[in-house]
């Protein structure tokens, strides 16, 4: 199904894949447009025109997506201006924060509900709504697998929280007030305060999280409008966008510029420089290589830390920096802040509004640069995330380092070990345990079998009584993944799992463990002998679904240095497109 359509010719309306559907006259295409007539919709209306499918995540359980439903209007407004023909397809939500045990369980089947809906029906192009967490790679990997003209309309970050004299941040504040209370510098009356105003409208959250960095990922791999990424959700100019994306698709798919010729290496490796360069959520490490492999590019940790080496970090956000996505937009938003890397960024290719990116850039300011640093005064000399190698990670962890404090980032300790979530809440707090700041807590069974779905519970709570002490850092290391609104020296994404034999399983509570970021490693202070003997001692746990989805999911998951994706969607082959009839 891939195009290769360039600006320069426009395809008649008989080459539409939608024509195969109404515009021939066998009996299947007079069904078709018997059923259209049912649907209210006249001939005109739709009769050789590019028919648009619109994927929308809206959910009234989703506070990131709740506006969507009003802004597939405006996409639909964009559309009918533009001379096409939009049609809605409700998908799965992939809500952040209420999908238990975690959405990341469900971003492969969004993906492929994406794939199946934009292969299996009449449209010509699509444009995907979506931003809370999962929702983006999702649907830019079910979109890429199918290759037709495709925009990309991001959720859009919501309004700044407050409470009494300060300026909050979602999630990342959550966490901070948390500890707080726990450590007994607030009480339940704050709590209450809080509660109600830490998220105070429609969107995902305004921090540099995971949301703000992948929708940021979709801007710089040429996927969306310019400046989409960081429109605050409830800002009119967040309908004019999505309008204007309703517009531009129309004229993608006359031009048959398919997400194949937009989606090359050179842009996903602009989008690992832009993640890097803005401080972002380690959770992108593991969406881009999926979303890559789904565009046959082959991007791996090693690629992130080679380009973490040549970026530095110039957004000032947090949870690494000082403010909010709102403050990000108004001070430039990410053409400005493209508009200072573009000594590593490949300007020459398209994107789904200009010939390249170089023009799409062109003519970008920085208005605040406090908030979007220059080159000679950044918040961090190398790129936000590293990537760590030794005996207890084979295979990679990754750690956001920027938002650690820096006297962990070199640290030898004694480990502490939880075999599971339950477990270490249920004794974290036990001072039978006698924690001190050196040790490091160690959690396994949390990754993508052992989760299931690999939650994020890499942020390790610290002790109430470490709290009372005023300690707010621990190294803490597991084979989870953590929010992108979170903080402190987390070494996550541990590869291979614990849950399928790698060596986290084996470590032991009262074993060295060595961080050094500076020099990439990662290492259990205990030797091959030993490590052999417990591996004989080793047995599998059983598997944690008998059938449904689960099974599916546990039989066909990779690991975290890999995407995480589904064995038979990740391969090659070929996909027939459907017979109309």
């Amino acid at each position: 199904m891939s195009g290769t359509g360039t600006a320069g010719r426009r395809i008649a309306p008989e080459e539409l894949r939608s024509h195969q559907w109404w515009g021939t006259d066998g009996l299947r295409s007079f069904s078709h447009r018997a059923r259209t007539r049912q649907l209210g919709y006249l001939p005109e209306e739709h009769l050789g025109k590019p028919v648009v499918a619109i994927l929308n995540t809206w959910s009234d359980i989703n506070p990131c997506h709740v506006h969507l439903r009003e802004r597939a209007q405006a996409v639909k407004r964009g559309v009918w201006q533009a001379g096409g023909f939009p049609l809605e397809f409700p998908v799965s939500t992939l809500s952040e924060t209420f999908q238990k045990p975690t959405p990341m369980l469900y971003r492969n089947m969004l993906a492929m509900e994406t794939e199946e809906l934009l292969r299996s029906y009449p449209v010509d192009g699509a444009v995907l709504l979506g931003g809370c967490d999962k929702s983006t790679p999702a649907l830019l990997m079910g979109a890429a697998s199918v290759d037709l003209p495709t925009v990309f309309v991001p959720a859009g970050p919501m309004l700044p929280g407050h409470w009494r004299n300060e300026v909050l941040g979602s999630g990342t504040d959550m966490w901070k007030y948390w500890d707080d209370k726990r450590a007994g510098l607030i009480g339940d009356c704050e709590m209450a305060e809080l509660e109600n105003g830490l998220a105070r409208s429609p969107g995902h959250c305004m921090t540099m999280g995971t949301a703000s960095t992948l929708t940021a990922a979709a801007e710089a791999l040429g996927v969306t409008v310019p400046g989409a990424s960081s429109i605050p959700a409830v800002d009119s100019g967040h309908d004019r966008m999505a309008a204007q994306s309703g517009i531009r698709i129309v004229e993608l798919v006359w031009q048959q510029l398919t997400l194949s010729q937009i989606l090359t290496a050179d842009a996903y490796e602009d989008a690992v420089a832009t993640v890097l360069a803005l401080g972002g959520s380690t959770n992108a490490v593991i969406h881009l290589i999926a979303m890559a492999g789904r565009s046959g590019v082959k991007l791996t940790l090693d690629d992130f830390d080679r380009i973490a080496r040549t970026v530095p970090v110039l957004a000032n956000l947090r949870p690494g920096g000082k403010y909010l996505m709102e403050d990000f937009h108004f001070a430039g938003g990410l053409p400005g802040f493209l508009a200072r890397l573009t000594d590593v960024l490949h300007l020459d290719r398209p994107t789904v509004t200009h010939a390249t990116m170089r023009e799409q850039l062109d003519g970008a300011l920085v208005h605040h640069p406090d908030v979007i640093r220059e080159r000679d005064n950044p918040l961090a000399e190398e790129g936000g995330v590293a990537v760590l190698r030794g005996n207890l990670c084979p295979d990679g962890a990754v750690i956001k380092h920027i938002a650690a404090e820096p006297h962990l980032l070199r640290h030898t300790g004694p480990a502490v070990v939880f075999d599971d979530y339950k477990e270490m809440q249920r004794t974290i707090n036990d001072p039978a345990l006698a924690l001190t700041p050196d040790h490091v807590l160690v959690l396994r069974n949390a990754g993508p079998k052992g989760g299931p779905g690999m939650p994020e519970y890499g942020m390790l709570p610290i002790p109430d009584y470490l709290l009372k002490q005023g300690v707010r850092d621990m190294v803490r290391i597991s084979d989870a993944r953590m929010s992108g609104t979170s903080y402190g020296a987390c070494v996550l994404h541990i590869a291979p799992e614990s849950f399928v034999g790698g060596p986290l399983a084996l470590v032991r509570t009262g074993d060295r463990i060595t961080l050094d970021v500076e020099a990439r490693l990662l290492h259990l202070e205990v030797s091959d002998e030993e490590l052999e003997l417990r591996r004989a001692g080793w047995t599998e746990p059983p598997a944690r679904y008998g059938r449904g989805y689960g099974a599916l999911y546990q039989d066909q998951i990779t690991q975290a240095d890999t995407g995480c994706d589904f064995t038979f969607l990740a391969r090659q082959g070929e996909v027939p497109d459907p017979y109309a009839g």
